[in-house]
């Protein structure tokens, strides 16, 4: 509502301008005419520049400015060269054009590069670099995040892209109602984060309009602010390593966090189901870890007393292989 009022003001002056040109006579209706003409064109111009962004037209007013200071310089050293001025009048500005052209191409090119204008990474009196971690949307869903958060394993600041709230609110208005409910319990970790627990939470408008997919985008965003990437995203996580970008995954976390146990070692375990070979029984540990045991399936529903044989470690968390404990 804002903008539309300040667009009618500016056709209102655009008419004032063009009446005070044409001066009150015959031609002061044209005036008005013409002047609000030309603020209509001003106005669809504006509106056809909404998709250019604030770092595009920082970067291309940078590559302007670089190139207007360079054909100065250039254009001086064609004076001591006593060129005359008829000649100069022709060189100075076909120059000027080529070379401001030039700049604000690169310039415009290389927008990611510019991390001026990322307020994001700042230096500290230590000369320490401020964390920054890009939270992805598989993390944010899985809801661990908040009582990590919670215990202070992560410091500095986190970023959530503006695409991944589109995406996460995408997930919350789905049809699917399994899907709905991942959707809302993540918007409500995001809140619980920022309001209970009183990590600081960016929201990163940079959308990166050329990029179609969200895991590249961020990928491409934690390039452009040297961050990590908060993920329980299994592809997510090799690419991002491949391209050189340190990444949290929670589920790797979990698994370093779980207890160590040796072949011999006893344990208890409740059995629950029947396992893939012949006769065999699984239970789970407390954090999850399944528990395989040999020549149990009788014992299914029972606590029973075995001893580890070995431990497989795979991408999808750990199993442990048992024998039933000689009694």
């Amino acid at each position: 509502m804002t903008l539309l009022f300040i667009r009618f003001l500016f056709i209102i002056g655009s008419m004032l301008i063009g009446y005070q040109i044409t001066g009150q006579n015959d031609k002061a209706l044209l005036g008005v005419a013409i002047g609000g003409l030309i603020g209509l064109m001003i106005i669809f111009t504006e509106i056809g520049m909404r998709r250019v962004s604030v770092r595009g037209l920082s970067s291309a007013v940078f590559g302007l400015i670089l190139g207007l200071i360079m054909s100065k310089l250039l254009s001086d050293i064609f004076i001591f060269l006593k060129i005359d001025l008829e000649t100069l009048s022709f060189i100075r500005p076909v120059m000027t054009l080529i070379i401001c052209y030039m700049s604000m191409a690169v310039a415009i090119r290389g927008k990611d590069e510019f991390n001026v204008i990322i307020p994001y990474v700042r230096l500290s009196r230590q000369g320490h670099v401020d964390t920054v971690v890009v939270v992805d949307t598989s993390a944010i869903i899985d809801g661990r995040i908040a009582d990590i958060c919670k215990s202070r394993f992560i410091e500095g600041k986190m970023v959530v892209p503006r695409f991944v709230l589109k995406e996460l609110q995408q997930i919350s208005d789905s049809a699917d109602p399994i899907k709905r409910q991942r959707g809302r319990r993540g918007l409500e970790v995001l809140n619980t984060i920022q309001k209970d627990i009183g990590i600081p939470v960016i929201i990163h408008e940079e959308d990166f309009p050329e990029i179609k997919e969200v895991d590249a985008k961020l990928v491409k965003l934690a390039k452009l602010l040297e961050a990590k990437i908060f993920t329980v995203d299994f592809n997510l996580n090799r690419v991002a390593e491949i391209q050189g970008i340190k990444v949290l995954n929670i589920n790797e976390l979990a698994n370093a966090l779980k207890p160590v146990v040796f072949p011999g070692e006893l344990m208890e375990i409740r059995l629950l189901r029947e396992g893939k070979e012949y006769n065999q029984a699984v239970g789970y540990l407390d954090d999850g870890t399944m528990v395989v045991a040999e020549d149990a399936r009788k014992f299914i529903g029972s606590t029973v007393k075995v001893a580890v044989t070995s431990v497989l470690q795979t991408q999808a968390g750990r199993m442990i292989f048992t024998k039933l404990a000689a009694h």
